[in-house]
């Protein structure tokens, strides 16, 4: 299966576009100075794109191949110009929280500094100890799009993602909207890699998603049963908003979160949250204060 990643060799190094090839990580850029630099222009070029990339890495020499231990992944886009997230998108999550099943998405946003990639610490600010965890899909926009209708929605779709929605829950509680506990810096892991669009199910619906805390299994669900699939919140998201090349689109959480839990579970120093969905892969990251 194809999977591009966005990377560094180092925490001082400038980010790179890469695929996965077996333990390795090529540098597609060195593999082949045709191929954009960076995700957005990926996804741009859609599944041509990826089908370039893809054979660019089959063929790389070994100098723009890297050992996969050896590189930091980053959120395979780096820096979205949008991310648009959904709240209560599983009914049995909106439930636990004392929701009815909405007739309309909570749509919220999120900011670029608070993302982080595969393997980096999620960070528990020093203001709250309240930090939970949600699983949820990312969807990255290809095309620019307005007006979307749902026969035509996932055609704007490059790729499919894992991410973890990290919440400073009293933060979120303390207004009417939810931006400030979204949107606290290092909290919303993404990643670990980019599949494109056409290596899953359309609208990657009836895909298992997953969330472990030190191994321990507390979310586990399956992608259809999102109250507003993928297709249908990007039309309701460009009926207002024009999505863009490398936008993001995180499209809810199951039930099983740590606050609705007697007593509440946070995250701690120390853990280890993993976001599985079936397909995409494993998307890890310690815990640690801030």
């Amino acid at each position: 299966m194809q999977k591009f990643v966005s990377f560094s060799l180092g925490a001082d190094s400038a980010a790179r576009l890469g695929a996965i090839a077996g333990d390795a990580v090529v540098d597609l850029h060195a593999a082949d100075p045709s191929l954009p630099w960076d995700m957005t222009a990926l996804a741009a070029l859609g599944a041509p794109g990826f089908a370039a990339a893809a054979h660019a890495a089959e063929r790389a020499p070994a100098g723009a191949r890297h050992p996969l231990h050896s590189v930091r992944l980053l959120p395979p886009v780096t820096r979205p110009g949008k991310v648009l997230c959904l709240g209560l998108n599983y009914a049995d999550h909106a439930a636990e929280g004392g929701n009815a099943k909405p007739d309309y998405p909570s749509f919220f946003m999120r900011g670029a500094t608070s993302l982080i990639g595969h393997g980096a610490p999620l960070l528990r600010p020093r203001a709250s100890t309240k930090l939970d965890f949600e699983a949820e899909l990312a969807v990255v926009i290809g095309r620019r799009a307005r007006h979307l209708s749902e026969a035509d929605a996932l055609s704007a779709v490059a790729g499919y993602a894992c991410f973890n929605d990290g919440s400073l829950r009293d933060y979120q509680r303390k207004t009417a909207q939810w931006t400030i506990g979204k949107n606290f810096d290092g909290t919303g892991a993404f990643g670990p890699w980019l599949v494109p669009a056409g290596a899953l199910p359309p609208g990657a619906a009836g895909l298992k998603i997953e969330s472990r805390l030190n191994g321990r299994v507390m979310q586990s669900d399956n992608t259809a049963n999102m109250l507003f699939p993928v297709a249908e919140t990007l039309r309701l998201i460009t009926e207002a908003i024009t999505l863009e090349p490398g936008d993001v689109v995180i499209m809810g959480t199951p039930a099983g979160v740590g606050y609705a839990r007697k007593p509440p579970v946070w995250m701690q120093p120390g853990d280890r949250i993993e976001i599985e969905i079936e397909g995409i892969g494993t998307l890890s990251n310690p815990v640690a204060d801030e």
